[in-house]
């Protein structure tokens, strides 16, 4: 993948009000070290990634996903793939609506980003999973600035290292899209629309 600054690391160290001097100190590595694992030159051990993990309050599976090949295979596919944590506040996100910046998501919930019922929707099941800690599927409708786009949402639970139930993740994929200007020939308006359930 080359090098890439994680921005999603240094959003969420910043959320925490740590310095890359404390976050260095508290893992017990040379600042310098952690600032080049922040800007995407090193890659941590897997120890390493675990006590950022727990230190930041994120899932350690994230380092592996953005090296691994799926990154370069679902750049361009109509999937949406993202980890929250038990409050729903987003942890990671990939390829994310153009309506939203994947940097800008972190730290923060559906809710707060866009309030609308698929957002409200998103909420419900992800709150479903972190209570019953099991997988849950959902088919949502979301109004975005380009048209309404219908998902097969899948959420699951995450744990770390030591079994503790931490967030969880979701996978969202683009079933279709209706342009707004379909909408308006069709003469439905986004409170006409039906959300499905699965």
């Amino acid at each position: 993948m080359g090098q890439k600054k994680r921005v999603w690391l240094e959003k969420l160290r910043k959320i925490k009000g740590f310095s890359q001097e404390e976050i260095a100190n508290l893992v017990h590595i040379d600042r310098s070290y952690y600032s080049k694992i922040e800007s995407g030159v090193r890659i941590p051990s897997a120890a390493l990634a675990e006590d950022l993990a727990d230190l930041l309050n994120f899932h350690v599976s994230i380092f592996e996903l953005e090296e691994g090949p799926f990154y370069f295979a679902l750049q361009d596919a109509p999937m949406i793939i993202a980890h929250f944590n038990l409050h729903l506040e987003y942890t990671w996100i990939f390829n994310p609506h153009p309506d939203f910046d994947a940097v800008s998501v972190i730290g923060m919930n559906d809710v707060a980003l866009k309030d609308n019922p698929g957002t409200r929707q998103l909420m419900e099941l992800k709150r479903e999973v972190i209570a019953e800690c099991k997988p849950l599927r959902k088919t949502i409708l979301f109004p975005r600035s380009d048209g309404f786009y219908t998902y097969d949402v899948s959420c699951h639970p995450l744990f770390n290292a030591k079994g503790e139930l931490i967030g969880g993740s979701s996978a969202s994929t683009e079933l279709s899209k209706m342009e707004k200007t379909a909408l308006s020939d069709s003469n439905h308006s986004s409170e006409n629309l039906t959300l499905m359930k699965e």
